[in-house]
């Protein structure tokens, strides 16, 4: 399925600051020294599904006439929920949304509550030929080998329906902080199309550049169905789906162009874990992506010898791998004496203000390797967290972020949110 290769296209995903030139400071009397260079890399596998699951009934797995199943979950402007569960007392039809899934968000960016069952429809998988629709129907049918198509009305057998609306409702509630609770309840009883439900799956996709990255993650109407969809249209199987998407969810992130300080006889001058923002331009850097206060601040700051800030070459924004096509890397050729000391310091772009950045008092500069291992993610204490790619006031995401005053501190993984890679398989930093 081709879910999000042009993601990487994005007009600089558009969504951090986009020019920020290096800055040093005058080192033509510094002593003679070595060269080096360092070279910080965006080496997420990313994934298309900020969050998925599965759903069931509660007493059984099956959900019956006049019952109802729950789906919470976080999400952004522009972001959409989609879910797929199973006509029961059919061949192979199922309930879904039309892509991209049900708008979560008003066009003022509020938060959409209440009924939104009209977007909830009826699909044909076209893997069997469709009998009339009710108790009696006899699984799994004869075999066909059409496109998903909409029923609307009636299917391609001439049998009959009522819309997908008045058969399963679906209701949403805005709990605050960017999260949602979807209802699902089945309505059918006593209709001319009663019926259970099945078992389903559920999706919510990334945005980044106001471009979904997996604007139809479950099915795509017209094309032949795919990923264990079938296993839930004919049998209402959720298991070979769920894990499907399970396997397309996961963390999406740009970096931001990187902070690089070399300094000397000073403790690491960007932060002190346990402290609180020193209000030198941290802030910016974790909310925005924006190391341009903070770089001016360091220069002139005693014991500082050069800072740097290092966009990505054509994105600006360092991209994570997406479909194995590598992800953003700058470089930055150094000079430096015995006893300099490096950091750096790079936004997690899809949050509210975590960053990457060296621990305690950075590295030895004249180290040469692989230097990952002295990175950690820190939150900066400022703004309110949200999950990750799913928070309407995330800056990267067209939000603003609400005021927080804690001290920095190392971000927990597991988190209250979403389970992080290790930082060495998002973030590769070496001196050669």
């Amino acid at each position: 399925m081709q879910r999000w290769k042009k993601a990487i296209h994005l007009p600089a995903i558009a969504l951090l600051p986009l020019a920020f030139a290096a800055c040093h400071k005058d080192d033509n009397n510094m002593p003679p020294g070595h060269k080096s260079t360092i070279t910080v890399e965006n080496v997420l596998n990313s994934k298309p599904l900020v969050q998925s699951g599965t759903y069931k009934g509660t007493n059984t797995p099956i959900i019956f006439p006049g019952e109802s199943v729950n789906i919470q979950f976080s999400a952004a402007k522009g972001e959409t929920i989609t879910f797929a569960s199973m006509y029961g007392w059919s061949n192979d039809l199922f309930f879904a949304p039309a892509n991209p899934g049900i708008m979560l968000y008003d066009e003022k960016g509020m938060p959409v509550e209440g009924d939104v069952s009209p977007q909830v429809k009826l699909w044909d998988n076209g893997t069997r030929i469709n009998q009339a629709p009710g108790k009696t129907v006899v699984h799994p049918g004869t075999a066909n080998a059409g496109p998903i198509a909409e029923v609307k009305g009636a299917d391609a057998q001439g049998n009959h329906y009522l819309s997908a609306s008045q058969l399963l409702s679906a209701t949403l509630k805005y709990n605050g902080n960017s999260m949602f609770t979807l209802t699902l309840k089945n309505i059918s009883g006593g209709t001319a199309n009663e019926t259970p439900i099945s078992p389903g799956v559920w999706a919510v996709s990334y945005i980044a550049g106001g471009q979904l990255l997996a604007p139809s993650p479950l099915f795509k109407e017209g094309a032949v169905t795919a990923n264990g969809l079938t296993a839930i249209a004919e049998a209402g199987d959720n298991t070979m789906l769920g894990s499907y998407i399970q396997g397309i969810t996961g963390i999406f992130t740009p970096l931001s162009p990187v902070l690089v300080v070399i300094y000397n006889g000073i403790d690491n001058p960007i932060y002190k874990s346990g402290e609180n923002d020193r209000g030198e331009g941290l802030k910016l850097l974790a909310q925005q992506g924006n190391a341009d206060t903070l770089a001016a601040f360091l220069k002139n700051k005693a014991g500082v010898k050069a800072v740097y800030v290092l966009p990505a070459p054509s994105s600006k924004v360092l991209l994570p791998v997406i479909d194995g096509q590598k992800g953003g890397m700058v470089s930055q050729d150094i000079t430096v004496q015995n006893g300099d000391r490096i950091a750096v310091a790079t936004m997690y772009g899809f949050s509210n203000d975590w960053f990457f950045a060296s621990t305690g008092n950075g590295t030895d500069a004249g180290t040469k390797g692989d230097i990952s291992g002295s990175i950690a993610l820190y939150d900066d204490g400022t703004a309110i967290n949200q999950f990750p790619g799913a928070g309407i006031t995330q800056f990267n995401l067209a939000g603003t972020p609400l005021f927080e005053n804690k001290p920095i501190a190392p971000v927990p993984n597991p988190n209250g949110y979403t389970t992080l890679p290790p930082v060495a398989e998002m973030i590769r930093v070496t001196l050669q």
